[in-house]
């Protein structure tokens, strides 16, 4: 069997841009030493769909971390391509990059999820301190502030309404923070991260040298089974594939479902990659696997051929519906009155 061509994207116009670049020298890096591979290595910003078609690769394996780059715009331009890539398709992306819309997934399947609210400028917020704010549709903890009393909530909203589109405020968990990887619909071990800080932020992610990863943390029977289902039932509802990292917080109360990333990042110190050594899987060879699990996804829908035009999606394929404006949780992740449509969730992507 001949050499695959892949093509890993990285870059992008989002606030971790500069995550992606790691990220992607990572993979390219990964991909050579797998064996097996000729890559190409491309640097973008927000390519055309005429742009990309011009790159060389019959495989796409895009590490941009972001709305654009994770969260569906280029998505629908590789669809548009007709070449196979790594990831989700755009709907599962825009869904899983919306932080409130997969909280709306995760409820209607009874998954405990914190309150949340999306912060209008100028309108109060009915939530009780102590709070988070947060970017709706950013990762990387990218202009997240915990606020313990409403001056510090006040000092939040001021000066990130600025910067960021949509804002939301969720309910502050106090516990412990859990993540668990999943590649090709498989758990990777669980991880808890432990840092000197107030919680895990951009610095503690990639930056500090302090922040303690435990793998297989001691946690009750119930909870590991709590976990597992949520983050599958979370995964497979939304309609992700391939690769995803679902967040959790953990208190006397249980597990709480906090966010999913449907492109987690591929640096050194990111969680997946840490995750998937554990279990004895190579970060080579888990870059080799994801790139042959989408080019085999292919070659089964008889879509080898590169197309011109986007495959068909379904109907619901628009954007969220204004249900997204809040979410309204009690501790048992009673699912109440919803009017998020789920009966096409998956999109297509779990084949």
């Amino acid at each position: 069997m001949s050499d695959i061509n892949v093509l890993v994207l990285m870059g992008g116009p989002d606030a971790e841009r500069e995550i992606s670049l790691k990220s992607g020298a990572m993979i390219a890096a990964a991909l050579r030493e797998a064996g097996g591979f000729i890559v190409h290595e491309q640097i973008i910003d927000k390519p055309t769909s005429a742009e990309l078609r011009e790159l060389p690769g019959d495989v796409i394996f895009p590490v941009l971390h972001g709305p654009f780059g994770e969260g569906g715009p280029l998505q629908e331009i590789m669809e548009a391509d007709g070449r196979p890539y790594v990831g989700s398709r755009p709907r599962a992306s825009r869904i899983a990059m919306d932080k409130i819309g997969s909280k709306l997934f995760a409820r209607t399947a009874g998954i405990r999820t914190p309150p949340a609210r999306i912060l209008v400028p100028g309108e109060p917020c009915d939530l009780e301190m102590p709070v988070v704010v947060k970017p709706v549709d950013d990762g990387s903890s990218v202009g997240v502030r915990r606020c313990l009393d409403l001056a510090q909530f006040a000092a939040a909203r001021a000066e990130l309404e600025g910067k960021h589109p949509r804002l939301m405020a969720e309910k502050l968990i106090i516990g412990r923070e859990i993540t668990v990887g999943i590649l090709e619909r498989d758990l990777l071990p669980m991880i808890e991260v432990v840092t000197s800080q107030d919680f895990y932020d951009f610095s503690a992610k990639y930056e500090r040298a302090d922040t303690q990863y435990i793998m297989d943390p001691v946690l009750s029977p119930e909870i590991q089974a709590e976990i597992a289902h949520a983050a599958r039932t979370i995964y497979e509802r939304i309609g992700c594939r391939d690769v995803a990292r679902v967040d959790f917080m953990v208190d006397e109360a249980g597990a709480w479902f906090l966010e999913i990333n449907s492109m987690p990042g591929m640096t050194d110190h990111s969680l997946v990659p840490k995750a998937a050594a554990h279990a004895g899987i190579s970060f080579p060879r888990m870059c080799g696997r994801l790139v042959e699990r989408s080019l085999s996804r292919m070659k089964g829908n008889h879509r080898m051929g590169r197309s011109t035009t986007s495959q068909s999606q379904p109907a619901s394929e628009g954007s969220q519906s204004s249900s997204t404006s809040e979410v309204e949780t009690a501790s048992e992740g009673s699912t109440g009155t919803m009017v998020q449509d789920q009966t096409t969730a998956q999109d297509q992507t779990n084949e």
